[in-house]
């Protein structure tokens, strides 16, 4: 069994997206292991997307994560960063396969949906980011 971190995006959750998303990875047979709604502080954002900084597309990224709530979700399942990876799509929804969550329902960068870890790195490091509290509870 493998881990890893999902947030769906301010804009998955205006347009009322999150059940949708939801269900399609417990339909591909992955588990939701852990789940809240909140929103990020700036401080958050900027220190979740740290690794960007130095990108053109960082400010307007950071931007967007505060500009409404978003649902951070651990999902579980055998092979699951792959197969997330897989079920997400491309980032760009314009270059994401028909079906792909982000080719469904993505309108552009940052404005894709959902965010997945994208290796297991990723995933060791941000699920403590959202959920240390609930991790510390659980042990």
């Amino acid at each position: 069994m493998e881990s890893t971190l999902i947030l769906l995006k301010p804009d998955a959750v205006e347009a009322n997206l999150v059940g949708k998303v939801l269900s399609r990875i417990e339909a591909d047979g992955m588990r939701i292991k852990q789940l809240k709604m909140f929103s990020l502080t700036e401080e958050e954002a900027a220190t979740f997307y740290a690794e960007h900084q130095d990108k053109e597309f960082y400010d307007g990224l950071v931007e967007f994560m505060l500009s409404g709530p978003i649902v951070a979700a651990v999902i579980e399942g055998l092979n699951a960063i792959s197969r997330m990876r897989k079920l997400m799509g491309a980032t760009d929804p314009r270059e994401a396969a028909p079906g792909t969550i982000r080719g469904e329902y993505g309108t552009g960068t940052p404005k894709n949906i959902i965010h997945g870890s994208d290796s297991p790195e990723s995933a060791r490091r941000e699920i403590p980011f959202f959920f240390e509290q609930e991790a510390k509870l659980n042990e």
